[in-house]
């Protein structure tokens, strides 16, 4: 299935192959830039080499090495070029832009620009499936256009023909095969029309054709100068083949990494075989090469000058590969033993050790205090390299307490930058059409300032949070926003609340000047006709209006530094990609109007990172096992050793099982296992290596990585159980900086406030709280503390309380007497009424209504029964109680006074009532001290008199809509217990050593508590305090 014209290329030469290699326990760069200086001494003709390195990574660190090695004299150094060598995927991951070789892309058409490619690919798909029942939205399809872009990088690095498709036989797959091929015509039919359309190709194609002319240009006219291709594996088969023509040329090498010149020749055939073995890479490329193991010299350098940190010996690289050996050679591992001699082996594993963590923060913690300890001594380097980005975004916040900015080199996602962030923010803003949580968090980022200062932007905001934006959620839109300020508003002045109205007003006039700069975007995003590239300007517009600050341009504020450099880069790309013909429009089949703008936002930024140019320490680097190739260090930590981790799982994706990728001419996936290996054992010729792994992962236990067990097994089997050192002794240094020097348990909360500042009035429904929670009253009354409602909270018991009271009042007011025939009907307009203010609020008009109307037909029923003897009915009836210095305060749901003098308290509780026990103890007072209340005469226009009953009606609006709870126990009798409680109470609080002390019983705290959170109640209640009173 590969095209055979590659094979053409490496043409019929007279020239004999030369290879060498760099064993692992050398460093490959220095080894290579001492060698280099020795062979060309002249700085002339060192400036005339040209080297070919993997990446541009590489090409920088061999720089480095030229320096070290060259003890500070001045020299012109060799011509670096990067070969991007690199599979499809890596190059995606990597971000590494190493496709040149300079002069030879003339006459070939420029790669498409990835975001026009993703682009022009969502549009395909979305034309594909224009017909099905569900077609994907277009952050959907922006995620299938990623996968297609990844197989087309896949097929063009290996050269293959996307016809090939078609002859896998597909009768043998399941129908699925046959709806995965029919929808595969995107890149089989239609990608190959666009491309020719847009007169580009692929990134992995252009690489491919610029590899092919290269060869074709020194097979022509072989270069008199010297040409050196270092430490590439030949992964990719166009930098393969590029490698052999090097190889072949007059004044050409290649330096492979690594080679294990010394496994026997059965083990190397097994090798050969098993693409998951670290060598199975430099077999097939020496079989490219046309060379034997044994036709590969030793690269010849100068011995390294004494360093921090010395090499380590030669036979650890042994240990490690004999380790590794393919599995179907690992029963010679006994045979082994006599040439791995315990003391031997001992001394070539002195410098690596193996840390096991607990979780991924401590390893996090432990591979910082690692990094940490190596920059004490000077000019030594350390590196964690790992492919794990949660562990590296870990280290590198750790490493900050020790104010060290860490070179990562797989960047800064860009979407995490500030400016990223901030669009983001603004367009799911726009998205959530202002909903709460993302209003806020646009207006909160540090980015927004309105046209106005910081300051001053910031309090507008928080007025707005704490006026409209906390509670229930207001109607959709700018305009619900305004309708529910407004609502509260007429609110505030209908209880001539002036200075809340003042504030209201203001948050008013605030949003009015917002809106300007939101509205457009807002109507852009909602409509079809601007398509993808109008909404990205009024996208665009609204992030600069937005950041606009009262004496700077949002547009300097926006994309200043290197991330707002990055960030307009990225946005500048994705206007001309939304420009092109093929993308712009929102007309036609497929089309891209920008629906869903936000989600394709983030999948169009999620492969985009930052990489700052300075600034991060110089010795100090996390990298990913592509980039810590040819790495020179002399602290190497080797993170995240975890299956499925590292290597990672051998995911053959969406589109095709293993047996079709093999019957397609696709590398099998193991071979990227064995790259990973290939790394693994390069890295383990460090001069100091730590092995780091945690125990679980995302809270589930984790296995170790393959290469771990099977240095454990190797090392058993020639009895060296203990060859790796243990390193836990780091894991006591890294909780030891997370653990205090002293611990102190938190003491009850038990504040003694002057009696000048104590409450001298609370109402009965406090009261409970006051036994409870003496705190809670400390905090509300004498601190003025107020909870806020919590962002879009959700409708709650105590609001619903406070409607059904309001609606039972009215209708109340309206039937004091008789009940008609049209009662229900009567007390169902009382709901609606009271709930119509709601309405600027949907999401508790739509709970709470149908249940109030469930509600009101329960009652009727009960007032037909209750009114029967004709009582007088008193509804949200005032009263109070003086006792000595305090006063007790109420207003009762209802009271009914009864023609013989006697009166029925009623109380409402749209939550469950308190039980029998909590009134037999005192503990739930509310009516009992209304009662005592009522005894007194204390109730407006109620004269003194006996109690009869006290009810609680449950008002739930469910199964059933309510029910009747007397409260058992004589009225008079509950009254004077409760009424004496009290005054033994306020007596004990009207004394300046009595505390409000926080909970005193924790078998009796509050079911809801809005100050747990100064109380600390989980502090000192595990620290061994005594519950009692």
């Amino acid at each position: 299935m590969k095209k055979t014209r590659q094979g053409e290329l490496f043409g019929e030469s007279d020239g004999i192959a030369k290879a060498s290699s760099i064993p692992p326990s050398a460093s490959f760069v220095d080894s290579l830039a001492r060698g280099l200086l020795a062979r060309f001494p002249d700085p002339l003709d060192l400036n005339r080499v040209t080297l070919l390195l993997p990446t541009r990574r590489a090409c920088r660190s061999l720089q480095d090495a030229f320096l070290r090695a060259s003890e500070g004299r001045p020299i012109l150094l060799p011509q670096f070029k990067p070969l991007g060598d690199v599979d499809a995927e890596e190059m995606l991951l990597s971000g590494e832009d190493a496709l040149a070789l300079d002069g030879l892309g003339f006459g070939l058409p420029p790669a498409v620009p990835p975001l026009l490619r993703r682009l022009l690919l969502t549009r395909a798909v979305l034309s594909r499936s224009a017909g099905s029942s569900s077609p994907p939205a277009e952050e959907q399809a922006s995620l299938l256009a990623g996968e297609l872009g990844r197989l087309i990088d896949q097929v063009e690095t290996e050269g293959l023909d996307f016809a090939g498709l078609k002859t896998l036989a597909p009768e043998r797959y399941a129908e699925h095969w046959q709806r995965t091929l029919a929808f595969l015509s995107i890149v089989t039919e239609h990608w190959p029309a666009i491309q020719m359309e847009q007169g580009c190709v692929g990134a992995a194609e252009l690489r491919r054709l610029l590899h092919e002319a290269q060869i074709r240009a020194w097979q022509t006219a072989p270069p008199k100068d010297p040409v050196i291709a270092a430490g590439s594996t030949g992964s990719i088969p166009s930098t393969a083949a590029l490698l052999a023509c090097v190889a072949k040329l007059p004044t050409g090498e290649v330096v492979l990494p690594g080679l294990d010149r010394e496994a026997d020749a059965e083990t190397w055939t097994a090798i050969g075989e098993d693409p998951a073995h670290p060598q199975h890479g430099l077999y097939r490329l020496l079989e490219t090469l046309g060379l034997s193991r044994g036709e590969v010299g030793e690269w010849q350098a100068p011995e390294a000058p004494t360093t921090v940190e010395t090499r380590p010996i030669p036979f650890r690289a042994r240990i490690v590969a004999a380790a590794l050996r393919p599995a179907s050679r690992t029963a010679q591992w006994p045979e082994l033993k006599p040439a791995f001699d315990p003391e031997r082996v001992r001394a070539a594993l002195e410098g690596v050790s193996r840390i096991t963590c607990a979780d991924p923060g401590e390893e996090a913690g432990v591979v910082a205090l690692l990094l940490r300890e190596a920059l004490e001594e000077p000019g030594r380097t350390a590196a964690l390299v790992t492919p794990d980005r949660g562990l590296a975004r870990r280290v590198a916040a750790e490493l900050r307490r020790w104010n060290v900015e860490v070179d990562d080199s797989a960047g800064k996602p860009l979407a995490r930058t500030a400016p990223g962030s901030f669009l983001r923010l603004v367009a799911r803003m726009v998205e959530a059409d202002f909903a709460p949580l993302a209003l806020l968090a646009c207006l909160k980022h540090p980015l927004a300032a309105g046209g106005l200062s910081t300051g001053a932007f910031r309090a507008q905001v928080r007025e707005l949070e704490t006026l409209v934006l906390r509670g229930p959620r207001p109607a959709p839109g700018l305009e619900g926003l305004t309708a529910a300020l407004e609502a509260k508003r007429e609110e505030a002045r209908a209880g001539a609340r002036g200075t809340l109205e003042k504030r209201i007003s203001a948050a008013l006039a605030f949003l009015s000047e917002l809106a300007p700069s939101l509205r457009p975007f807002a109507e852009a995003a909602g409509s079809p006709a601007p398509g993808l590239a109008g909404i990205v300007s009024e996208h665009i517009a609204c992030a600069e209006a937005l950041a606009r600050s009262e004496d700077t341009a949002g547009a300097d504020r926006l994309w200043a530094g290197e991330e707002g450099d990055a960030v307009a880069r990225f946005v500048f790309d994705l206007d001309e990609a939304a420009r092109t013909n093929g993308v712009a429009g929102a007309e036609g089949r497929g089309a891209l109007r920008g629906r869903g703008y936000a989600g394709l936002l983030d999948s169009l930024m999620a492969d985009q990172v930052f990489r700052p140019a300075y600034g991060r320490h110089p010795r100090v680097a996390i990298l990913g096992p592509l980039e810590a190739r040819l790495l020179h260090a002399d602290l190497l930590v080797l993170g995240s050793l975890n299956e499925g981790t590292w290597p990672r799982e051998s995911d053959p994706g969406p589109w095709m099982s293993r047996p079709m990728r093999e019957a397609f001419g696709l590398a099998p996936l193991e071979r990227r296992v064995g790259l990973a290996a290939h790394d693994f054992a390069q890295a383990m010729g460090a001069p100091r290596v730590v092995l780091t792994r945690a125990l679980r992962s995302e809270g589930t236990p984790a296995t170790p990585s393959r290469w771990l067990l099977r240095l454990d097994a190797f090392l058993s089997a020639v009895g060296v159980k203990d060859g790796i050192a243990d390193g836990r002794g780091y894991i006591e240094l890294a909780r030891a900086l997370e653990t205090p020097a002293q611990v102190r348990p938190a003491e009850r909360p038990a504040p003694k406030p002057p009696l000048a500042a104590r409450p001298r009035q609370l109402s009965v429904t406090q009261v409970e709280r006051w036994m409870r929670d003496p705190y809670a009253i400390y905090a509300r009354h004498i601190l003025g503390l107020s909870p806020l409602d919590p962002l879009d909270q959700e409708p709650g018991a105590a609001d619903r309380g406070t409607l059904v009271h309001a609606a039972l009042e009215r209708f109340l007011r309206a039937c004091p007497s008789e009940l008609g025939p049209d009662a229900e009907d009567i007390l169902r307009r009382a709901g609606e009424d009271t709930f119509a203010p709601l309405k600027a609020f949907p999401g508790l008009y739509a709970f709470w209504l149908p249940r109030f109307q469930r509600i009101a037909s329960w009652v009727i029923a009960q007032e037909t029964k209750r009114r029967f003897e004709r009582p007088q009915l008193f509804t949200e009836v005032k009263g109070r109680l003086t006792l000595g210095d305090f006063t007790l305060t109420a207003k009762a749901d209802r009271i009914e006074r009864h023609a013989d003098g006697t009166t029925s308290l009623i109380d409402y509780k749209t939550g469950q009532p308190p039980a029998p026990k909590e009134v037999d103890l005192g503990l739930a007072p509310q009516l009992p001290l209304e009662a005592a209340i009522a005894l007194e005469g204390g109730f407006e226009g109620i004269a003194p008199g006996e109690v009869r009953e006290l009810v609680y009606w449950r008002l739930s609006g469910g199964e059933p809509a309510g029910e009747e709870k007397p409260v058992k126990g004589d009225p008079e009798d509950l009254a004077t217990e409760a009424r004496n409680g009290l005054e033994a109470l306020a007596e004990s609080f009207l004394r300046p050593e009595t505390p409000y002390l926080a909970v005193p019983r924790l078998d009796r705290r509050p079911a809801f508590n809005d100050y747990q959170h100064l109380e600390r109640i989980k502090e000192w209640s595990a620290s061994g305090e005594e519950e009692g009173g």
